[in-house]
């Protein structure tokens, strides 16, 4: 077996594959800086995660590869970065190769100076020249002699492309009396609406990612404009979303997204924060059409993430892998293998009316359905999509929709079984204080709606977990993996944690989330926030591995830090009548305005967090015996409210929030307050639902 290199002392999966390559590997950190100067070699950076397809297979080809490998080790110190673990790394290098090559993606592997300034890099580069692309080998050969010959020209490219990172970072933001206004959000919906995919759902006609921070501003956008056509793209987009093959129709969750436009064919990674961005964004849906598929693919995908990426101690998995073992040999793994199927083996498993129905809903093909192989890796598998729904079987074999469902649940608890019988793909189980922090604003907003009492008890858990395991001597720490913890958190992980704790206060109105959530943000501001220009920074100053503090706001496949803790602000102004938290708001605001105004639809959860700033935002506070406000906390629940934050007036609250000690705690009302001023009480359920509607202009 090949020796161990220096990965294999690291706790990260990601970091774990690659121990036994060949490579001199080292993890981030002085070691490989100092020897990279001693030796004036260039650093050799190679950044992806642990489900990731293409990282895989560049793992195959070229770092198992010992002729590829004693190139990198002559010419380079080389060191590999988890993108999960080290996020604001992942982040100052990515946004260097977007402004080199145009495009980013990973595996990510950059070449940087011994002082980590960024002079080229690409994503997958294969061991020879494929794709339209060079190959590594060729590639490594000309850096190593343009180092050797011309090195002054590298370092002289790479302060150039440093300068220009820098400048955007530090740039100082234009203020005028009246900068912040809505037009924005009013071009980010038009651009929505003009490349609206209006057959298969999405945005574009490319490879479909379902991105919910722009379905989230839709949805205010339609809450605050009453344009239908908002509302609609968002509904259609996430019901052709759950018809297609990148929602697991067996077990329930999302896989990262799909390679068509017909959101049919996925990468079959598992991430957990899809599971808690996309659950969160179907509630909310749910709340305004009331479509039940909506509110049952939420709870599914909730029961996947809790049956199979939750550790029972209090938190939550990072991701299952792309990739499973296609024996029990395991020797061969291949992508997708654990969630595909022959129609051969369905037939095998399936009786003979419940395989025709099944292989008639969910699209199988002797030869296989998935479009195109262009990798030759899928062969005569099919994924499981609805081609067809219960409705459309029952008019075709002259059935009742009911009888339909019941042989559907059977064929699929048959196919379950035999697939529990596979070996899964991997498991990356470090647990992440960013990504946890989604899952338990999904769970509080699951019970919110449900009032299932078993999200509640996993989020407690899940908060808990967090609040006694990733904080150390008032520092909150970015990543938990048997016991360790590591990396001090970013913006992302308090920005998250801060908004799962206020909707965890919100729903089980413990007093002590509330005041955690408070404490956060208040370190948030120290660690982070920019006082002589406003937003706020990824990484804390003074550390010496990160070349550039970055001001992230682009709202991708997650939503920026910036983004999440300007709400966070505004809420919790109101909340804490704090009114530097608005300031703070604002300040942001303006600072990244001219970025937001020059393409609104890269930021279109800053643009929703504008309008919770521009817009009246409520404080609805519920006095009384909890039992007997119950029926008031569900009204409440049961609406779209996007611009409030929902209180309880009690004695243990009135000693965190003083505005709470003014409340008389013996009388079941309902106080809704707007610009520190309340209007008179609500005292019945049915009051409480018109003025409800009345504050959302229905």
């Amino acid at each position: 077996m090949q020796k161990p290199n220096r990965l294999i002392n690291e706790k990260s999966p990601y970091l774990q594959q690659h121990a036994y390559n060949p490579v001199d590997w080292y993890p981030w950190g002085n070691e490989a800086f100092s020897r990279s100067k001693s030796e004036n070699k260039p650093i050799f950076l190679s950044i992806g995660y642990s489900t990731c397809y293409w990282c895989h297979v560049m793992k195959r080809e070229c770092f198992e590869n010992r002729q590829i490998a004693e190139l990198m080790n002559e010419y380079f110190i080389n060191v590999k970065v988890d993108r999960e673990e080290l996020p604001e790394i992942d982040k100052i290098y990515m946004t260097a190769l977007q402004s080199i090559t145009g495009s980013g993606g990973w595996p990510m592997n950059m070449f940087l100076t011994p002082h980590l300034k960024p002079f080229y890099g690409a994503t997958y580069i294969p061991p020879k020249a494929k794709y339209g692309r060079a190959g590594i080998e060729d590639i490594f050969i000309q850096i190593n002699n343009l180092w050797k010959e011309k090195q002054s020209e590298l370092l002289e490219s790479s302060d150039k492309i440093f300068g220009i990172l820098n400048q955007r970072i530090t740039k100082t933001p234009f203020i005028s009396d009246d900068i912040l206004k809505k037009e924005v959000s009013e071009e980010c919906f038009k651009t929505a609406l003009r490349i609206f995919d209006y057959e298969n759902g999405g945005f574009g006609q490319g490879n479909k990612f379902p991105r919910p921070s722009l379905l989230n501003f839709l949805l205010k956008y339609y809450r605050l404009s009453g344009n239908t056509e908002a509302l609609d793209m968002v509904t259609y987009t996430l019901l052709k979303i759950y018809r297609g093959g990148i929602f697991d129709h067996i077990d329930g969750g999302f896989h990262r997204y799909s390679v068509d436009k017909f959101w049919r064919v996925p990468h079959f990674e598992k991430m957990l924060y899809d599971q808690a961005l996309i659950t969160d964004t179907l509630l909310d849906t749910y709340l305004i059409t009331r479509n039940i598929t909506l509110l049952e693919c939420a709870e599914k995908t909730l029961g996947y993430s809790i049956e199979k990426l939750y550790n029972g101690s209090g938190g939550f998995c990072s991701a299952e892998d792309a990739e499973s073992f296609t024996d029990i040999s395991q020797t061969e793994k291949a992508e997708g293998y654990f969630y595909m199927w022959e129609q051969d083996e369905l037939n095998e498993i399936l009786e003979k009316d419940e395989f025709i129905i099944f292989t008639y809903i969910f699209g199988i093909k002797y030869e296989g359905n998935t479009l195109n192989d262009p990798h030759s890796v899928f062969g005569k598998r099919n994924v499981l999509h609805i081609a067809n729904d219960i409705f459309e079987a029952s008019k075709e074999f002259n059935k009742s929709p009911e009888e339909i469902k019941l042989i559907l649940e059977d064929s699929i608890n048959k196919i379950k079984t035999v697939r529990d019988k596979r070996i899964r793909p991997g498991l990356d189980d470090k647990i992440l204080t960013s990504q946890n922090g989604l899952m338990l604003n999904s769970l509080a907003n699951a019970y919110r709606i449900t009032q299932n009492r078993k999200y509640l008890d996993i989020a407690i858990k899940t908060a808990d977990f967090l609040l006694n395991n990733l904080i150390q001597k008032d520092i909150l720490y970015h990543r938990y993996k048997d016991g360790e913890i590591k990396f001090s958190g970013t913006l992302e992980d308090y920005a998250f944690l801060v908004k799962g704790l206020i909707t965890l206060y919100e729903s089980s109105f413990q007093i002590k989330y509330l005041d955690n959530a408070i404490e956060l943000t208040d370190k948030a501001v120290e660690l982070f926030f920019d006082n002589e220009y406003g937003g706020f920074f990824d990484t804390e100053e003074n550390r010496s591995d990160v070349i550039l503090r970055v001001k992230e706001l682009y709202d991708g496949a997650l939503p920026s830090g910036n983004s999440v803790m300007i709400e966070n602000l505004i809420k919790l102004n109101s909340a804490a009548e704090n009114k530097l938290y608005r300031e703070k708001a604002m300040k942001s605001l303006e600072f990244f305005y001219e970025e937001i105004e020059s393409n609104p639809f890269s930021y279109p959860q800053a643009i929703f967090s504008l309008l919770l700033y521009l817009n009246p935002f409520y404080e609805i506070i519920i006095s009384g015996n909890k039992e007997n406000t119950l029926e008031f906390k569900k009204v409440i629940n049961e609406e779209y409210i996007p611009g409030k934050i929902l209180m309880y007036a009690d004695t243990e609250s009135s000693k965190s929030v003083n505005k709470l000690a003014t409340y008389n705690i013996n009388e079941e009302k309902v106080f809704i307050c707007y610009d520190y001023k309340c209007e008179k009480p609500v005292d019945n359920p049915s009051e409480l639902k018109e003025k409800l509607k009345s504050l959302q202009g229905e």
